[in-house]
């Protein structure tokens, strides 16, 4: 076997006939650039374009694809990937390939020989013991409403939910809270419960700055998601940043694992209240907090599970005891209001742009829409083909790049993603994107760059991915043009750049949803935060 130098997957697709590659990108994708150019598209630019929409690895994956995909390798490249893959020598390389049963790492190989990174390396462990030094006060607003907490969470039902806007310091406020449990209880261990590995890690990462500064003693921090160990029995004192899905998985192979846990715990933080009672993550949260001393904090911008389900938020309401701590600024009736004027919130401006999305819905489609929290993943991935609709996307971040340094564009799926990526890249912007697709180091490094301090502008597409867990103060536009029933998600995505100047972030924002008009949508943020107060009264 020699070390062949491969042959770059951009080169491949340059060989390859046109026809290919306009069926590669999709037609409402060649007519969509046709008219963004007033006219015919040149075919080297489709091509360009073609090679950074398309998926190598799903061309890989499909063996009637793979196929195509290897009739145009040069005859030589395709023996030398023989070679690599350790086929024996033969002048019909092209049938040896064909005949393979192209097993994982085989489809792995392939993509190197290509030229395209390859991420097979598991993460690298982090150590539990972290100590740092650093200050970590908190807002007059926000220590009022940690004190109101105290009171909620250590008598009567023990459990309250925290409602702080997003961009407002939840996560940091949860943080001094937790940090006077371990100190105030020693040894104790508190179990913060979340789902997403950005959420997790920024957990993590957030504990040992406070910790660092707030802390009286070394204590353990236990990063428990993904592949790491479900292993309990040496956890006296710390915090344990629990994933849910980490935590329902542990606890069918081992039915034991959250009783061993909730013996040593006495403070449960959940991140994203509103999902705790979706009954997998009431069971765990149930069972974590059987102690007569235990406690439960619920942290969310956004405390109810629906627009306007009344029943349902009711439950999550009961589940919390019906106790929430909500902002309390002096003078202001709603408190997001109240921290735009005084610059902890970036002052949005909100303006929607109509597009038809080419979706007509069928009484089917009706039907799935009234017994869902949301549109279905099958109605979004529509809207990503028609031409009209990327038409308006595309025009509107091309319009806000002149003005904005970073823009956030939340796409309708993520093949949208992939080909909203690829136009504007095209259009000479510095476009990139993260999905659940993502491998870790392209994420990481895409999110690194976005965060940058580069002044040409950047644009961050994604699906799924940077609605929770994700800061970055500079972003100061955003495009929705993912079409959502929830409040909670688009209060979410709003969320995204609406940090104000005390909070690192910028004086003002704009956000731009692209909405089809036979579609409900929002449109402020004051009043998404307020929306649920009925539910959380107490009943007489």
């Amino acid at each position: 076997m020699i070390d062949s130098p491969g042959i770059a997957f951009r080169a491949v697709l340059d060989a390859a006939p046109m026809a290919y590659i306009r069926e590669l990108l999709g037609e409402h994708a060649c007519q969509l650039l046709d008219l963004l150019h007033g006219g015919s598209s040149a075919d080297q630019e489709i091509r360009n374009i073609a090679a950074t929409a398309a998926s190598p690895e799903q061309l890989i994956a499909d063996p009637a694809q793979r196929e195509r995909l290897l009739a145009f390798l040069p005859e030589a490249k395709q023996s030398e990937l023989a070679d690599r893959l350790g086929l024996p020598s033969t002048s019909h390389a092209d049938r040896a390939l064909q005949e393979l049963p192209w097993s994982a790492d085989q489809r792995r190989a392939f993509l190197g020989f290509l030229g395209l990174v390859v991420d097979r390396a598991p993460e690298a462990p982090v150590p539990a013991h972290t100590v740092r030094a650093s200050t970590y006060g908190l807002f007059p607003h926000q220590r009022l409403a940690a004190a109101r907490v105290r009171q909620l969470i250590y008598s009567g039902e023990r459990r309250a939910v925290l409602h702080l806007p997003t961009g407002v310091g939840k996560t940091r406020t949860g943080m001094n809270l937790i940090s006077d449990h371990l100190r105030q209880n020693e040894p104790a261990v508190v179990v913060w419960l979340a789902r997403g590995r950005e959420l997790l890690e920024q957990a993590a990462g957030e504990f040992e700055r406070a910790w660092a500064s707030l802390g009286n003693r070394d204590v353990a921090v236990v990063r428990m998601w993904g592949d790491a160990p479900a292993d309990v029995e040496t956890i006296t004192d710390g915090i344990v940043i629990l994933g849910l899905d980490k935590a329902t998985a542990a606890s069918k192979a081992d039915p034991s694992f959250l009783d061993r846990l909730a013996i040593r715990t006495t403070l449960t933080v959940f991140d994203e209240a509103h999902q705790a009672v979706a009954p997998t993550y009431r069971r765990v949260v149930d069972a974590l907090t059987l102690r007569s001393d235990s406690s439960l904090l619920g942290l969310t911008a956004t405390p109810g599970r629906t627009w306007a389900d009344i029943c349902e938020d009711e439950k999550l309401s009961d589940f919390f005891a019906r106790q929430k701590v909500m902002l309390e600024l002096e003078g202001y009736d709603n408190p997001v209001t109240a921290l735009i004027d005084q610059g902890y919130l970036a002052r949005p401006t909100f303006r929607t742009v109509a597009a038809d999305s080419g979706v007509r819905l069928s009484s089917r489609d009706k039907q799935a829409l009234a017994a869902s929290f949301d549109i279905p993943d099958s109605l979004l991935a529509r809207f990503g083909d028609n031409v009209q609709w990327n038409l308006q996307v595309v025009r509107t971040v091309l319009d806000l790049s002149e003005q904005h340094r970073r823009i956030l564009l939340f796409a309708s799926s993520v093949a949208h993603s992939r080909l909203l990526t690829a136009i504007l890249a095209a259009f000479g912007l510095d476009a990139d994107q993260v999905t659940a697709e993502s491998s870790t180091r392209q994420r990481d490094r895409a999110i690194a760059r976005f965060k940058g301090s580069a002044s040409r502008p950047m644009v961050l597409s994604n699906y799924g991915v940077l609605t929770t867990g994700f800061d970055a103060p500079a972003a100061s536009a955003a495009v929705i043009a993912r079409p959502t029933l929830s409040l909670v998600l688009y209060s979410q995505m709003v969320g995204r750049v609406i940090r104000g100047p005390k909070a690192g972030g910028t004086p003002t924002c704009d956000i731009v949803t692209v909405t089809d008009p036979s579609l409900p949508g929002f449109g402020d943020v004051a009043e998404a935060f307020t929306n649920w107060e009925d539910v959380w009264k107490v009943a007489p």
